[in-house]
Order: C-alpha cells, then structure tokens, then sequence
C-alpha cells in the first residue's frame, strides 16, 4: 500500500515537473525582459488606456485657462505678443482679484511696444509667476522678479514621446546650490498658502502640503526601467473628461472690459482661482503628446498650458479633495505579483488538463487581472497588470499543451497495458485452460495417446484461433469479447444477457470438476446500460468466466454451483458460490491478479476464500456511480438446470 502510495507521488510529482519547468521558464523570461526595459512600452499603453477608460470628471473650477489664440494673434497683428499686450491683460486679470497668475509665456527679453509697462505690471503684481527653462538649453526669466515668483516650464517626455510625470523641482545646472521649482508647483503653493497649507520637505526628499506627501517617482516606478529620476518628480494623473478646466480668449476679456459683455462672468471665472495665461493656437506648436486622455482634438495633444494646468491642478486636488495622486508597489512586491500570476497559470493548466476548459478559466482570471488593475488605476495605484497578462496568458497556453501530451502518453500507455491485458485474458480462458488440463491428466498418466494427441491438435486450433481473433479485433476495434470456450460475444448488448451466456458456455467446457455437477443455479440483476461502459463490461464478462473456469479446475466433489448478481444499498455484488473442495491454498495465480486489477479498475472489492460449512466463494463488489441506477424489480426464482 506504501509502495502504491509513493509511486502515485512520484507519478504527481513528475507531471508537475514537465509542465511546472517550462511555466517557471515562461516566467523567468517575462521578468527578465521586464527588467531590461522590454516590456516598458506596452505598460505605458497599459496605463494610458486605462487613464482614458476612467469616467469623466467634472471641471475643476480652481483653475482657469486664458489662451492667446490664432484669432487673437490675428487681430494683434504681430507674434510674439507685445509687452503692451501682456501687461494690459495682466491689469485687467488682477482687477478680478485671482489668487495667483502664472505667465506661460517667455519674456526674457522685450518685446516693444509695452515693455517699460510690463516691467512696471511685474513690479506691482506680487501673485505673478512668470517662467524661465533650465533644461536642457536655459532661458532666463523676466529681469527684477524674486525666485519667489518664478517657475520653470521644462517638461520630462517617455521615449515614446508621451509625457507621463511632471518634474516639481531641482538644482540649476549653472548653480548646483540653488534650487528651482516648477511653474505649476509655484502656483500651487501661492493657492494652498491663501488656504493656510505651506510647502515642506517630506520623507525621502519628497515635497509635502500640510499631511499630505506628493509620492515620489524614481528610477523604477511602476513599468518605468532605469528612468532618469533627478529632482523631484511626480506620476501624472490627468484630469479626464471632454472639458477640464473652463478657456476664455484674449478677445473675449477684451470684449467685456469694452462693455460688450458682462463684467460679472470675469469676477465669477477669475475671482479667486488660479489664472494660467499660455498660447492656444496649432500654429505656434506649443503642444505636450500624450496617449492618457480621451477625446482629445487634435488626438493625443494638449497645449503647454493646459500640461500646467494639469499638474497644478493634481496637486491642489490631492491637498484639498484626497484625489489620488499615482503610487506605486516597491519592486519586491511588483515582482512577487507577477510570480503569482504565473504559478496561477501552471495551477489551472494542472487543474483543468483540458484545453477547452483551460481556455476559460484563462480568459476569466485574465478578465480578473485586467479589472484589477483598472480598480487600481482608478483608485491611485499603478500596478504591473502587462507583464503578469502576459504570464498568465502564455502560461496557460503553454502549459495546456504539456499537460494534454503528457495525457497522451499516459493514455497511449494505458491502451497498451489495456491491450496486453486484454491478450493475455483471452489466453488465459483459452488455451492456457486446456493446456492446464492436459498436463493434469498427463500427471495423472490416465489419458490415452490417441486422446492426447486430439487435445493437441484442439489446444494447437485454439490458439490459432484466438490469434486471428485478435487480429482481427485489432484492424476492425470491434466491441466483442473472445470466451475461452470460442464463443463471441457482442458486448452491446444488455449485460444481464452476457452474463446468462457466459455462464451457459462456460459451463459446457471440458473442465473435469464440471462433471459432479447436479445443480446449477444462476440469477442477475440487469443494471441499466448507460452506467456501464464497453470496458467496464467487458471486465464483468472475463471475471465472471475466470471464476467459473477456477471452478472447473480446482473444486473437486463439487455437486452446486450458484452464480448471482444482485444490488443492495448502492453496490452490486456479482459472486460465484460451489460447495467443492475450498481453497487450500493461499498462492494468488494470474487468475486472481485478474480479478484483483478488474476490482481495483471498478473502484470495488474482491474476495475468494473458503466457506465455513464447505466450499468456497468468489465474489466482485462494486459501488453504483449514481443512485439514479434502473434496477428492475424481478422475482429472483432460481433457474435450475
């Protein structure tokens, strides 16, 4: 029993092993081209798809949009815009008392007509943050302005071109000692001030407004591999929705500060709020790619200005209304995800070993995969949901593949045993019988030559007849069943039937025990078909003839024979019971390994031992696979012979 215990771990333990090697192979692989970058792309687009399936946020009413456009420039009549221009527009915006301005526009050097004025506006507007750009190439901001009121513009772009993270701050490459900071972040921190929240330094160099820390990007965040991480840079969560923040035109101010409009919608739209004034116009080219926003026109481009107002507008979000800023998983725990995803894969190619049904369940934990990784996204969370798709996919696949040619295999292996079983059964019923009787009676020296040569010859046919019979049955895989005594038998039919015929025949054969019979004695239960398989069937046949055969053979004095078949209580229990000689021995030959193999194929018990009084009884127990099994209710009135 240990033995058989051990050799089905082993069998366990080695079909793990086929399809759990190229799995963890698969794995390996995956992690592999995910640490040198390859996978990078494809969890941008990831991400990106997933920002743009989000549901659609309403505007953020903080932040306002003035934008410089085509028909503006038009009637300026000159590009850049004049000093005169933007000092105007600076007046007129500060009348409406805005919280903080931001000018996205360069003015390192005058542009006339105007520039004394707008040196002069600069002076006397102190929430006024005009630009500069420190990398790659520098551009100065506006002389006289404090650091205060200066941002730089810079904006950080993947190597697909998308820009995906916005840098808040670093060190001035002409002055490792002094620190810039970013046009939106500026902004943000005059806006959170007016609401008694300061900038400070947080935990690891990270920036933080009152309790809340602003997560820091590094090198390896997220599907990011060996990013350049200098400074202080931040995850960009888009706003997302057809309308993120509310434009005016340079004509529409001009419009209502001439009277032709209603000076209450500028007092409504700038009192406040944060003011960013930028170029909106496809010509000047002024525009950030980027895949993370829907319907986008022109597709997959927004202005610089609205990119500030973005990034301003995540933070002050996050500070005031706890909207998710993007996190992410430090690299042990991403890593450990993916694994788990890919021993998932090789569980379920172990589980299911069917393709169709491994199909499915790929497709469901891959559909779970996908849904939580958008629950993430939605949530604040960048996970690596590209990789541990593709583990878990290629897994499946892969693993459904072993598994089904290891099951070919075993099912090759097991149609050969079942085919040398098979054999050596129709030998062993046949002509081994009658060779077994030979040699008893030539031992016994009571069988004439000339009687002896006829048995010859007899057993010389059966043997060449069992031989074309399995042949034949090879070529033509016919549902028949070879008895010793010659007869075939269809094992279509009802099984009740075969048993009545096999015990008839078997009878009528020349076994000497066979001849002190007086009374023979049968009775089966029929079992409903659809319970019973051609095999299964056929196993019933060969321990039902092997039974009788031993009879024969081994029950000296034997004058009743009764073979029954009968079901009580979920089991039916087919059993053979003569009043010979018992069993004196306790050898187990072929024939009782045959039975114990039928026995341990129905999934039942098998018994041969002597009987108290005298005699002995072989008896095959199996259980009923289904209580739904057709017994018919016949009277079981014992056919004598």
């Amino acid at each position: 029993m240990l033995l058989g215990i051990w050799n089905k771990f082993k069998q366990g333990i080695t079909i793990w092993s086929i399809a759990t090697l190229p799995g963890i192979f698969v794995l390996a692989l995956i992690i592999f081209f995910r640490l040198n970058g390859s996978l990078q792309f494809i969890e941008w687009v990831t991400l990106d798809s997933f920002l743009r399936l989000r549901p659609g946020e309403p505007i953020d009413e903080r932040v306002v949009i003035v934008g410089i456009n085509e028909e503006d420039i038009r009637r300026i009549r000159n590009y850049p815009i004049p000093d005169r221009e933007i000092a105007k527009l600076l007046r007129t915006l500060q009348k409406y008392q805005p919280r903080v301005i931001g000018l996205d526009i360069v003015r390192d050097i005058p542009v006339e007509p105007g520039h004394a004025e707008l040196v002069e506006a600069f002076k006397d507007i102190k929430n006024l943050i005009a630009v500069e750009k420190v990398l790659p190439t520098v551009i100065k901001p506006p002389p006289n302005l404090p650091l205060k009121q200066i941002g730089f513009v810079d904006v950080l772009s993947d190597d697909d071109g998308k820009v995906r993270r916005a840098i808040l701050g670093t060190y001035r490459p002409e002055d490792d000692k002094k620190y810039a900071f970013s046009l939106p972040l500026r902004l943000a921190e005059t806006y959170l001030l007016g609401e008694g929240i300061k900038l400070s330094s947080g935990i690891g160099g990270t920036m933080r407004f009152g309790s809340i820390e602003l997560p820091r990007f590094f090198a390896n965040s997220g599907g990011d591999v060996r990013t350049d991480d200098f400074g202080v840079q931040l995850l960009l969560n888009y706003r997302n929705g057809r309308e993120r923040f509310r434009t005016l035109s340079l004509k529409d101010i001009n419009d209502i500060e001439t009277g032709r409009g209603n000076p209450n919608l500028l007092r409504d739209a700038f009192g406040g709020r944060i003011v960013l004034i930028g170029v909106t116009t496809p010509s000047i080219k002024d525009f950030i790619n980027t895949s993370a926003i829907a319907n986008l026109q022109p597709p997959g481009k927004i202005y610089g200005v609205e990119f500030h107002a973005h990034v301003v507008s995540q933070i002050v979000s996050a500070v005031l209304d706890r909207r998710p800023v993007f996190q992410t998983w430090s690299q042990g725990w991403e890593y450990l995800w993916i694994a788990g995803w890919g021993i998932l894969a090789i569980y379920l190619g172990r589980l299911t070993q069917s393709p169709l049904k491994n199909l499915v369940y790929v497709a469901v934990a891959s559909l779970g995969l996908v849904g939580i990784g958008y629950t993430f996204i939605v949530n604040g969370w960048w996970i690596p949901v590209a990789p541990a798709l593709f583990v878990l996919v290629i897994n499946g696949a892969i693993l459904s593949t072993f598994y089904q040619y290891d099951r070919f295999l075993k099912s090759q292996i097991e149609i050969r045993q079942h085919t040398i079983e098979r054999t050596f059964v129709v030998i062993h019923n046949g002509p081994l019988q009658t060779l077994a009787r030979i040699l008893r009676h030539v031992q016994d020296q009571d069988l004439e030559q000339d009687q002896l040569l006829l048995d010859l010859q007899n057993l010389n046919y059966e043997i060449r007849e069992v031989g074309e019979y399995l042949k034949l049955e090879a070529l033509n895989r016919k549902e028949s069943l070879r008895l010793g005594s010659g007869l075939i038998l269809d094992l279509k039919l009802p099984i009740r039937n075969l048993l009545y015929e096999i015990y008839s025949h078997t009878l009528q054969r020349n076994f000497p025990c066979f001849k002190t019979l007086k009374v023979k004695a049968y009775s089966f239960a029929p079992i409903d078909e659809k319970y019973l398989s051609i095999e299964q069937k056929q196993e019933l046949c060969q321990f039902l003839e092997e039974a009788l055969c031993n009879v024969g053979k081994h029950a000296k004095g034997v004058t009743r024979l009764c073979a029954t078949g009968k079901q009580n209580e979920g089991w039916y229990t087919l059993s053979i019971k003569d009043n010979g000689a018992g069993i004196h021995s306790d050898y187990e030959g072929q024939g009782t390994k045959q039975c114990l193999n039928i026995a341990k194929k129905l999934r039942g018990k098998f018994q041969r031992k002597s009987l108290k009084d005298k005699g002995a009884l072989c008896e095959l127990t199996w259980p009923i696979r289904s209580k739904s099994w057709i017994f018919a209710r016949i009277g079981r009135n014992v056919n004598l012979i």
